[in-house]
């Protein structure tokens, strides 16, 4: 900031602190949301900065702000603290105007992911990075590359220019490569690696989950988790895309929201928890939506945005880390195949690990989700498809949703005689509750309309429970909402009717799709065998309320198997074993996409899906 360059003050308090920043007027022309970013204060910007969502609300307790239609919002003097979207806002130079950003705006929380997994099968350790020792009678490069064939004869192997750590000194180990169609002897040492290690990584849609891994033992650790940064530009892969086919530019600034601010903070805080180093990686494997690899390898992902959805790669590809992210090191990142635009590696990679793959069936693979993706495996026939739920059950356009993340409010119970609701909280650390998370709604829309509280339709009954009469409260203009605990500062955290409005779509989505795939293949909910539930929404969600509010209809809680996240379990078993890639990669072309709007009776099933049981 130039010493004469006058300043705009603009006061800041969150529920984690309180600060002055002084703004240069050269810096006023950004939004509110970009200021506040570039100062260490991301909000939850999760349309992109689009002003369709209420994810960067602030509210104005003193000077004013001016709309990007020019009006000139002011700050009540005596009144509440009004409340303005910070993207659609910016302020006014030379003024001094002061902020309060709610817990539910802000991303300073930290997101609960899934890290954890259920393995239902078993993998050989045959890693895609290993050291073989040579017997003395491998004593030149035709020797050595018929030993490795020996020991591992389902692929070529091809000298891949090997260095040597010191030449002259005797070759008693060679380090072989998986690369796609062939493995590669690129290094011969006399000394073995003593602490090699690799990566498994699930690339989701919001969060993104890194387990370090020893090579040798298969023992995971340690593992990192956190939001994906590409959330600051567009919270859903439709709207990813929608950035790159209006700008190729916003192609590499997603690319490094991904690699450079999400991965490689990741990876190092892995590596910081286990004592190693950067220079003891030796490979990663990545599973991820189909869109969300094309945006780690900077492929341009638009032909996945129209009809007819075509992906530029499914297959496995290899990728350097170091030509995706700014200033990493050289490491090799498997990415794993997928079936097609929406039946992305994350789905196959579950394939596999969930077992579903070798199942007797008829079963089910579910990953509730923005986009809710299913794999229906009957007899020896696999059948994937997507149906768009939209970002509802991770708390977007909500009165208080948020990610599920410390201080959310994760599960809430409701009886009837005598009223009573118990709130359960992530982390609550002695803290009131910041906002609500996706299972809490699934709980309310059963439980809710179970004590009679919600009609059919997902409206109000206000007579049904009198007890409960206390909790109902005016919102907004001409809403109603429940009260469902007292947040920081005493807020209300409530359910409102708009928002029982937008989760009936979402939960019908996911309903009507899994509906729509059985009867095309002549199943009912009785049939199958077991609905494999996966994904940070399917752990933590409660099977029975699940099943009561309509989002898994027809099914019982004993055919419900929890499996976590599949998409890193399908990950570390490839790291761990090559030939696991391959038989992704099987699973991945046997699947065959049903297009679910192209079912005449889908929008049927969608409407009766509507209401609730």
């Amino acid at each position: 900031m130039a010493p004469n360059d006058p300043v705009t003050r603009l006061d800041v308090v969150s529920h984690q602190a309180s600060q002055r920043l002084d703004i240069a007027t050269s810096e006023v022309k950004h939004t509110l949301a970009d200021i506040l970013r570039r100062n260490g204060m991301p909000l939850n910007t999760r349309c992109g900065q689009r002003a369709l969502c209420d994810g960067c609300i602030v509210e104005l307790t003193a000077g004013a702000l001016r709309h990007t239609d020019d009006r000139l919002v002011t700050a009540s003097p005596e009144g509440a603290p009004l409340a303005v979207r910070a993207c659609e806002h910016r302020l006014v130079p030379r003024q001094h105007t002061a902020i309060a950003i709610p817990p539910r705006s802000a991303l300073a929380y930290q997101p609960q992911v899934v890290t954890d997994f259920r393995l239902n099968v078993s993998a050989a350790h045959d890693p895609v990075w290993l050291q073989i020792e040579l017997p003395a009678t491998a004593d030149s490069p035709e020797a050595i590359l018929a030993f490795v064939r020996e020991r591992h004869p389902q692929l070529p192997v091809r000298l891949g220019h090997p260095s040597t750590a010191h030449p002259g000194a005797p070759t008693r180990f060679a380090t072989v490569e998986h690369r796609i169609d062939h493995l590669a002897v690129t290094h011969l040492s006399a000394h073995r690696e003593e602490h090699p290690l690799g990566l498994a990584i699930d690339i989701g849609t919001t969060t993104v989950a890194v387990m370090l891994v020893d090579l040798l033992t298969g023992k995971p650790l340690a593992r990192a988790a956190g939001f994906n940064q590409q959330m600051h530009l567009g919270d859903d892969v439709l709207t990813r895309i929608n950035l790159c086919t209006h700008d190729p530019a916003n192609l590499d600034q997603l690319r490094r929201a991904v690699t450079t601010q999400t991965i490689l903070p990741l990876i190092d805080e892995a590596l910081r928890h286990a004592g190693a180093r950067r220079d003891q990686l030796k490979a990663a494997v990545i599973a991820a939506n189909t869109t969300m690899l094309h945006l780690f390898a900077g492929v341009d992902p638009t032909s996945m945005g129209v009809a007819p959805f075509t992906a530029p790669f499914l297959d496995h590809r290899i990728v350097d880390l170091a030509e995706v992210a700014d200033d990493a090191f050289h490491l090799p990142c498997h990415l794993l195949p997928g079936a097609a635009a929406y039946v992305g590696a994350d789905l196959t990679a579950g394939v596999l690990a969930s077992a579903l793959l070798y199942d007797e069936g008829p079963s089910l693979l579910v990953d509730v989700g923005t986009n809710g993706e299913i794999i229906l495996k009957s007899g020896d026939r696999l059948f994937g498809a997507a149906t768009a739920a939209g970002p509802a059950f991770e708390g977007a356009g909500l009165s208080c949703g948020i990610r599920a993340g410390d201080g959310a409010i994760s599960h809430v119970g409701l009886w009837a005689s005598p009223f009573r609701i118990d709130v359960q909280q992530i982390n609550p650390n002695g803290q009131a509750p910041i906002g609500i998370c996706g299972s809490t709604y699934i709980d309310f829309l059963a439980q809710a309309r179970g004590i009679g509280l919600l009609g059919e339709t997902g409206r109000f009954d206000l007579d049904a429970v009198p007890g409960a009469a206390g909790h109902i409260v005016a919102h907004g203009q001409n809403d109603l909402a429940f009260r469902v605990a007292f947040g920081q500062g005493k807020r209300e955290i409530v359910i409102s009717q708009r928002d029982i409005a937008q989760l009936l779509p979402a939960k019908a989505a996911i309903a009507a799709g899994i509906l729509t795939l059985m009867k095309q293949k002549k199943l009912k909910p009785a049939d199958i065998a077991r609905l494999y539930l996966a994904g940070g929404f399917g752990a933590h969600i409660n099977a029975a309320n699940a099943i009561a509010s309509g989002l898994l209809p027809g099914f019982t809680p004993q055919q419900i198997v929890p499996v976590g996240n599949t998409s890193l379990a399908g990950a570390y078993l490839a790291l761990m074993d090559k030939n696991a890639i391959a038989d992704i990669a099987g699973a991945a072309r046997r699947i065959e996409i049903i297009e679910l709007n192209l079912d005449p009776g889908f929008e049927d099933v969608f409407i009766d899906q509507l209401s609730l049981p």
